[in-house]
C-alpha cells in the first residue's frame, strides 16, 4: 500500500512538472498591443530571451515633430494639438504635447547669428489619450505620415477645420 501511495504521489509530481513546462512554453506579451511582425519562425529554437515577435504598443500613440526655436520655446507641456493623419484628412485626432525636446534636433552647420539660430527645429511628441486610442483599436496603424498642429495660446479658438472629428 505504501509503494502505491508513492506511486501516486511521485505521478502528481510528474503530473505538475509537465505543466509547469506546459506553461512555460506558452507566450505571452507583457502587455496589450498589435503584432507588427514575426522575428522567429515556428519550430525555431532560441535562446533562453529569445525574440519571437515584434509587438506594438497601441496604449502609447504619438506623434513626433518638430518646431522652429520661437514656436517650440512656446509649446506647453499639455498644450493641445490636432493630429490630421494624410491616409484619412477627413478625421481631426485630439492630442496633448508630452515633451519638448531639451536640444535642437538638427541644426545649420555654424550657429553664430540670431537668423541661424532661429533654424533650429525641436523635436516635440504628441500623444493621444488612451481612452480614445481604446474606442478606436480597431483602426489604430502606427507610422502613418500627418500634420500636427499645437495651441501656442491656450485662449485660441480652433478654426472649423481643425475641430475634433472623429466620426463620418
Amino acid at each position: 500500500m505504501i509503494d502505491a501511495g508513492a506511486a501516486v504521489d511521485a505521478a502528481k509530481a510528474a503530473i505538475e512538472s509537465i505543466n509547469a513546462d506546459l506553461n512555460d512554453s506558452v507566450l505571452k506579451a507583457p502587455r496589450d498591443g498589435r503584432v507588427q511582425y514575426r522575428v522567429s519562425q515556428p519550430g525555431e529554437v532560441l535562446a533562453a530571451g529569445g525574440r519571437v515577435l515584434n509587438m506594438v504598443d497601441l496604449g502609447d500613440v504619438y506623434m513626433t515633430f518638430f518646431l522652429p526655436t520661437a514656436e517650440a520655446g512656446r509649446v506647453a507641456i499639455g498644450a493641445e494639438v490636432r493630429l490630421v493623419l494624410d491616409a484619412i484628412p477627413k478625421y481631426v485626432i485630439p492630442a496633448k504635447a508630452t515633451f519638448v525636446a531639451d536640444v535642437a534636433q538638427f541644426t545649420p552647420k555654424t550657429v553664430e547669428t540670431e537668423e541661424e539660430r532661429q533654424k533650429l527645429m525641436f523635436r516635440i511628441k504628441a500623444h493621444i489619450a488612451p481612452d480614445l486610442l481604446r474606442q478606436h483599436i480597431e483602426h489604430v496603424k502606427t507610422g502613418l505620415p500627418g500634420m500636427a498642429y499645437v495651441q501656442l495660446d491656450p485662449a485660441a479658438q480652433w478654426p472649423d477645420n481643425l475641430k475634433i472629428k472623429l466620426t463620418r
